[in-house]
């Protein structure tokens, strides 16, 4: 969508954004880049292991996308933008937002895309709301239209928090249940790193290839899912993590002791993704 946008205002995404949203908003510490002031105030990110992260701007692959992970900002710039949404404040893109949520999707169903957002609930109990998330760190800005009232979640721990932003505006939807967030890697067989490589396939996602460099297994998934090629750690001879990203995968054995699949959990909070392991890498 960024590059749509951008070839359509004949500009780039970063300008683009610039101008048309930072700017007339006043989001004085929301930009692409990190001034010396934000640097100063920036918290530091941390991974699944809640060791330091190293910084997204630092991969290549984010550089690529802008869009997806490439702002910093803090809670009150994101509460302005919040406040706009809900028509508490007029500015320059007030029609805009409005537009983006009033094309959302016809009335029924429990969750809906809509140009960006994602839209639970009916009518008259609509969340509209967007999660986000980068190499440590996570995020929810979610708001009810009908009540004109909003949220904005930052953590700088690596995870999902959606479930605090909907609890807090629907005190009756509960919180996720706590789980482990500490993951602790643990030495295996290196044979086994070559008994889990090869490519296994999901059915309407695509090819995931699980590889071993040296004396680790990394993972690759399909272009869609625009993730960079992980590192994953075992946790037990099963189960595997990678600390950038909440990404887990376990791996599925048959009685004879052949690798058949494996189960991919998206960072997102997803259900866990079945993949098959393709017959001519068995």
């Amino acid at each position: 969508m960024s590059e749509a946008l951008s070839s359509r205002a004949g500009t780039d995404y970063e300008t683009l954004v610039r101008t048309r949203v930072l700017a007339p908003l006043k989001l004085a510490n929301t930009d692409f880049a990190v001034s010396p002031k934000t640097k100063k105030n920036l918290a530091v990110g941390h991974d699944a292991a809640l060791q330091p992260a190293p910084s997204v701007s630092a991969l290549g692959i984010y550089s690529l996308m802008p869009a997806a992970g490439g702002l910093y900002s803090t809670a009150n710039d994101l509460l302005t933008f919040l406040s706009v949404a809900v028509g508490y404040e007029r500015s320059p893109i007030a029609p805009a937002i409005k537009v983006t949520v009033s094309t959302r999707r016809p009335t029924g169903g429990s969750e809906d895309q809509a140009l960006g957002w994602t839209v639970i609930g009916k009518t008259d109990d609509e969340i509209i709301y967007r999660d986000g998330g980068t190499y440590g760190f996570a995020s929810s800005i979610a708001f009810d239209p009908k009540r004109r009232i909003g949220v904005v979640i930052l953590s700088n721990q690596l995870g999902d928090v959606n479930d605090i932003a909907r609890h807090l505006l629907r005190p009756d939807s509960p919180l996720a249940k706590p789980t482990n967030t500490k993951h602790t890697e643990i030495p295996i067989d290196s044979s086994l790193l070559d008994k889990y490589a090869g490519r296994y396939e999901a059915q309407g996602e695509g090819i995931f290839t699980v590889a071993r460099e040296n004396n680790f297994l990394t993972i690759e998934s399909p272009a869609d899912w625009g993730l960079p090629k992980l590192r994953i750690r075992p946790e037990s001879l099963l189960d595997f993590f990678a600390t950038e990203l909440p990404v887990r995968v376990t791996f599925k054995i048959h009685s004879d002791g052949r690798v058949t699949g494996l189960l991919i959990y998206p960072p997102r909070g997803q259900k866990a993704v079945p993949a098959n392991r393709l017959s001519s890498d068995k």
